[in-house]
């Protein structure tokens, strides 16, 4: 398939019914708004509005952070560069969001990734984890990578998995000798998204020390075996910069960019 009909494909399929929000949380459609949020310690929220905002942005913008602010919940407002209005960006900045990096986003399908040889060092092992010990290790090495909470990490994470084991499989990759008891040297998870063909790839953050020795690859083609034997066609990543050439390198395509902006209560 070509990137257009690809991205045709997950806008129907995945956008317009909102069928990527994470398995547990609250799920709202207030006029042209999609939302999503957890309440509670850990919690936050999610906002995109796939078919634009209508006559009042304005106004729509500042009924989300009313709703928001009145829970006391940090939220993230997820853009595409399509999305309309075409000055967004600019409008939730004016009030009061913070833009993140973009992202590219990347849609493939999964076959391509299969057709791909893929090999692993010999002193590192690829495993699916169930242990709290283990959601524990990821988190350390995503807060590590990014910063971005150890704690709600790992809250999120193990909670998820425990809750919908069918819809998330979390692996990662660790020192053959070390095992349990060293660090994980890459960390990643795959969602599915039943009735949509799609399956999305999260994390993939790898050690500075350990990057460019086929870690990232191997956890890649790893999670494409999963959703292929479990019926899923498509794969989609938000992707950052350094990950954005390996994926393209491996059959999948850029589409998009997508932009998340956050407003912090």
């Amino acid at each position: 398939m070509t990137p257009e009909e690809l991205l045709d494909v997950f806008h129907r399929r995945i956008r317009l019914p909102d069928a990527d929000t994470i398995p547990g949380w609250k799920v709202e459609h207030v006029g042209p708004v999609h939302r999503s949020y957890l309440e509670g310690p850990g919690g936050g929220g999610f906002v995109e509005a796939p078919r634009g905002l209508g006559d009042d942005p304005e106004a729509v913008i500042a009924g989300e952070v009313a709703f928001f602010r009145e829970r006391g919940l940090s939220f993230e407002w997820k853009t595409y560069a399509y999305d309309e209005p075409a000055d967004l960006g600019a409008r939730l900045v004016a009030a009061g969001f913070v833009p993140e990096d973009p992202e590219t986003l990347i849609l493939g399908e999964v076959d391509r990734i299969l057709a791909r040889p893929s090999a692993l060092p010999s002193k590192v092992v690829l495993r699916d984890v169930e242990e709290q010990q283990d959601f524990h290790r990821i988190a350390v090495l995503m807060d590590t990578l990014w910063h971005n909470g150890l704690e709600r990490i790992e809250e999120r994470l193990s909670a998820e998995a425990r809750m919908f084991p069918d819809r998330l499989v979390v692996s990662l990759i660790e020192e053959a000798l070390k095992g349990p008891d060293g660090p994980a040297l890459t960390a990643a998870w795959i969602r599915f998204h039943p009735g949509t063909g799609f399956a999305s790839l999260w994390g993939g953050g790898t050690l500075p020390e350990w990057r460019r020795q086929g870690l990232y690859s191997a956890i890649l083609v790893h999670r494409a075996r999963i959703a292929r034997a479990r019926g899923y066609a498509f794969l989609r990543v938000d992707a950052s910069e350094d990950s954005r050439p390996i994926l393209q390198k491996l059959g999948l395509h850029a589409v998009t960019t997508t932009t998340p902006y956050t407003f912090t209560i």
